[in-house]
């Protein structure tokens, strides 16, 4: 999808101001209290500057404050998607990033930052700009000028792969050189060298692909695994060295359990995990991030009738190993892998987590509270909680009642601006 550059509504997104120190009150039919799974009625929420200062069933209205009258809607927290691509869009995913310079790939992502906020997504980890380098840092460091609108950012710059790895550039003429999506590291080493450079350019966290490309073989899951656990130990403790954590793509065995031997902090797409990497990541808190959504785009858009059968097949099987998954107690997170399909229509990852079948309540919590913990954001972000920044949005009804909801965020306020109200 092409964004289209909508001047005014953009303009005028980017006029509101920084939040000020009026104090603001936000009243609905509703608010969601997501650590209780308790719908508090009615519901408000004094807001000062970018922080909550109290929310319950009624709060203090300040002389001179501000009251946003939500009617039949249910306040509830920013939303997080923990896997994104701001830098890809609908398309030949391989064309794309070989056709459109950097600067014209960097404009588009923010616009998808953009539509991603007026979605109700006020946090995202972007999982690597697909060869774009370290230009979501540009991004985020915008977004947090207040340049532009956006998410609050854990950005990765590029991801890193091995050569002839499943973001290689494998379908090309070689004679052409096309250059991969992803960095090249082919041994630990190297990794530790690829993760400082990456550092020094300004990424938050390490995205490492670990398998694929995945395949049925007589209705059979296959993969390929790409780095060993001690390859993969040594970039956790790089990352570890700062402060920071590596992100795995990785489904199948042995790659996942490399991977949760190793320590990752989550394992992106996570099929058809064995009964001891499960084990691992229950006990050691290792998020599990299902990407239900483009799964289902990819089966709905595949080029031939055969490829749309495979990617159902591949659905199928990740549905009935999410429910293992769950019964296991393997930690979730929300991510959709957004960005080969369109920016701001991922919402739609909470309605498939509840049909694969989480508690509509689990899967809030999957992009909220365990989204924050998973960016490391979990003092500041994924409840509505005095003291934690004023991100939060309005849904019509009763999200609980009805998960779809979240498709038709009403309202978004992040760190106290509002950006989208009815």
């Amino acid at each position: 999808m092409r964004y289209g550059l909508a001047f005014v509504a953009f303009t005028a997104v980017l006029a509101i101001p920084a939040a000020a120190q009026t104090p603001v009150v936000l009243h609905a039919a509703r608010m969601l209290d997501v650590e209780s799974g308790r719908i508090v009625t009615p519901g408000e929420v004094l807001v000062r500057g970018e922080r909550i200062v109290e929310a319950g069933p009624s709060v203090t209205h300040p002389a001179g404050a501000q009251v946003i009258e939500l009617g039949d809607r249910t306040l509830m927290p920013g939303l997080i998607d923990a896997h994104v691509h701001l830098f890809l869009h609908p398309g030949a995913e391989d064309l794309q990033t070989v056709k459109e310079s950097v600067p014209e790939r960097t404009i588009l992502a923010t616009l998808a930052a953009r539509a991603d906020l007026m979605a109700g997504f006020t946090a995202e980890r972007d999982m690597g700009t697909e060869g774009a380098g370290s230009a979501d840092t540009a991004v985020r460091n915008a977004i947090n000028a207040g340049l532009i609108p956006g998410p609050r950012l854990r950005v990765s710059g590029n991801a890193i792969d091995i050569l002839g790895g499943h973001e290689d550039a494998i379908d090309f003429n070689p004679a052409q050189h096309v250059l991969s999506n992803a960095t090249y590291a082919n041994n630990a080493a190297e990794l530790v060298q690829v993760i400082r450079e990456q550092f020094k350019e300004g990424s938050d966290f390490v995205k490492i692909y670990e398998t694929g490309r995945d395949t049925l073989r007589d209705g059979q899951f296959h993969t390929v695994y790409q780095y060993t656990e001690a390859e993969l130990r040594a970039a956790v403790q790089e990352a570890a060295r700062v402060g920071r954590r590596v992100a795995v793509h990785a489904t199948g065995e042995p790659g996942t359990l490399y991977a949760a031997q190793a320590g990752v902090a989550s394992i992106d797409h996570a099929n058809q995990l064995s009964e001891e990497t499960m084990r691992l990541m229950r006990e050691r808190q290792i998020f599990a991030l299902p990407t239900f959504t483009i799964a289902e785009y990819f089966a709905a858009h595949a080029a031939t009738p055969a490829d749309a059968e495979r990617e159902r097949r591949m659905l199928e099987l990740h549905a009935a190993q999410f429910r293992i998954q769950l019964a296991r107690g393997v930690p979730m997170a929300m991510g959709s892998d957004v960005g080969p399909f369109p920016h701001g229509t991922q919402a739609r990852e909470f309605e498939l987590m509840v049909r694969y079948g989480m508690p509509p309540i689990d899967a809030i919590r999957a992009g909220t509270l365990n989204g924050a913990k998973l960016l490391a954001w979990d003092r500041d972000l994924g409840a509505i909680k005095p003291g934690m920044y004023a991100d939060i949005v309005a849904v019509p009804g009763n999200p609980l009642d009805d998960i779809r909801a979240l498709e038709h965020v009403a309202f978004v306020m992040k760190s106290g601006v509002v950006y989208k109200q009815p």
